[in-house]
């Protein structure tokens, strides 16, 4: 298992991250998965003997319920030897102040977390999606807050815009505040659109990258395939609307060259398209989950999967979306002064 730093931060994360949105099947995360206790602590054990050493759940997960779990079956380990990130900001209550990332809220989320989890810290607490009611100097002090008392170890945001992650990172800086060590982000093989902005900007700040959903849902996974029916037990027949799809022929054309590679490898098509993600600019940690133990071992046999220079480039030709403005202009006109965080998505069109 590679080990790569957290950003601009001295913390070391494992190059998968275990994701436990499958654990509680409750409410609409019925659709994802109904993993119970002893199950997860199976998925766990295997993570930990793997080199894992990232968790990352949310108090939204089956309503507490994911947590929960998790603390059950940390229960028993030794706290230093797993780091737990998760997160705040969607209801968890029908009251006025029971959603969102008021000072009110984060606080009140940070400790009812904490107790889920069975733990005295988080190691990373991220805003789980924009709040633009509240003012951001309000949510950055909030945070802050819970890492000078010790309750919070880092800080990252999710699902932010580009925008919405540089003008935290502002307020963060110009109140002499911490400041997000990661966002976590949609990012595959068939949603290319993290590379326009969100990752130049994790290399220009600094900021690791965890991603979320890497198999798009089960779609890059080879089992779904065009003229095909919808596999047994797959997310879509369920009813789960995530990601949208909305080039179904481009889809295809990606599955077909991934699960091509995928059988002159020998490799699940699943292997592929993570491994394909763990070699992308910025990309820090690849959160895998599972409805069970055999999607898990597949997925974390793409830790040691190393995919050739002719393999990446067939994958990114056929996978690449067209450069949208203010990029295509820039790729004409600014090619003689391109920074790094510029080549990132410029750099393969030179």
């Amino acid at each position: 298992m590679d080990y790569r730093l957290l950003g601009r931060s001295g913390l070391k994360v494992s190059a998968l991250t275990l994701g436990t949105m499958t654990m509680g099947g409750k409410g609409v995360f019925g659709m994802v998965g109904n993993v119970g206790v002893g199950e997860a602590r199976r998925q766990i054990d295997m993570c930990f003997d793997a080199g894992v050493n990232l968790i990352d759940t949310a108090d939204i997960y089956s309503t507490g319920g994911s947590e929960e779990i998790v603390g059950e079956v940390l229960g028993g380990k030794r706290k230093s030897d797993v780091l737990i990130a998760t997160k705040v900001r969607f209801p968890m209550g029908d009251g006025p102040n029971d959603a969102g990332l008021s000072r009110h809220h984060i606080v009140a989320g940070c400790e009812a977390s904490l107790k889920r989890l069975r733990r005295d810290v988080i190691d990373l607490y991220q805003v789980h999606e924009w709040d633009g009611l509240t003012p951001l100097e309000e949510t950055i002090e909030a945070l802050d807050t819970l890492i000078r008392h010790g309750k919070v170890r880092y800080v990252g945001c999710s699902n932010y815009s580009a925008w919405h992650v540089m003008k935290a990172l502002w307020v963060a800086d110009a109140a002499h505040r911490q400041r997000f060590v990661s966002q976590q982000i949609h990012y595959t093989l068939q949603a290319r659109e993290a590379e326009n902005e969100l990752i130049p900007l994790s290399i220009d700040q600094g900021l690791g990258v965890l991603v979320w959903s890497p198999l798009a849902g089960g779609l890059l996974s080879g089992k779904h395939r065009r003229d095909r029916k919808v596999p047994e037990g797959s997310r879509q027949l369920a009813g789960w609307d995530e990601p949208p799809i909305h080039d179904e022929a481009r889809l295809w054309t990606i599955v077909d060259a991934l699960v091509e590679i995928a059988d002159a490898c020998g490799v699940s098509g699943a292997q592929i398209a993570l491994a394909w993600l763990l070699g992308r600019p910025a990309v820090t940690s690849v959160i895998i989950g599972a409805r069970n133990e055999k999607q898990l071992a597949d997925n974390l046999n793409a830790a040691s999967l190393e995919l050739t220079e002719a393999e990446r480039a067939k994958l990114n030709k056929v996978s690449a979306p067209p450069l949208q403005y203010p990029y295509w202009h820039q790729l004409q006109t600014a090619k003689d002064r391109l920074g790094k965080a510029d080549l990132s998505l410029l750099g393969p069109h030179l």
